[in-house]
């Protein structure tokens, strides 16, 4: 799914954008300046965390897949290293502090259309705090491979077949 601009005028010399085939797609183009949209892609990252043979989920308290489970993830800011990043989005979602052990996988593929483009999925180990829900979760849990609740995506089921 190519991500969409909010541009409707070029913010180089503010003359209305047209569309025109350039580096192989479609992009807008400002007709005056030459000034060509390139969107960038949303990167998110999460953290896989297993203890006692069983996995870390969150249950989503947001659209889209509301009431689904996933692993704790969220998206990277801009300038921010992505392993910290998964390190504070599980803090943010679990309450438990991490220690990013290794990487797992990079997925890519937007799921729906507020997703992340790039997926970085990371291994960690507690390192302190008590599970509970924070941002974005209702609920925390550990659950064996055996016996996952519904999911809230493919990407979560692709880390967890791993």
């Amino acid at each position: 799914m190519a991500p969409e601009s909010e541009y409707n005028y070029c913010p180089r010399c503010g003359h209305k954008l047209g569309r025109e085939e350039r580096f192989g797609r479609l992009r807008q183009v400002c007709p005056r300046c030459g000034w060509i949209y390139f969107a960038d892609p949303k990167v998110a990252v999460a953290v896989l965390v297993e203890q006692e043979h069983k996995i870390l989920l969150v249950r989503r308290i947001n659209e889209p897949f509301r009431g689904l489970w996933t692993l704790p993830a969220g998206f990277v800011d801009a300038g921010e290293d992505p392993a910290v990043a998964a390190a504070r989005e599980c803090l943010e979602e679990t309450k438990l502090q991490v220690r990013i052990v290794r990487l797992l996988d990079v997925v890519a593929g937007q799921e729906h259309p507020r997703g992340a483009h790039i997926l970085i999925a990371y291994q960690g180990e507690i390192i302190s705090g008590i599970a509970e829900p924070g941002d974005d979760a209702d609920q925390v849990g550990f659950f064996f491979r055996e016996a996952l609740p519904p999911l809230a995506f493919a990407s979560t089921r692709r880390l967890l077949s791993l």
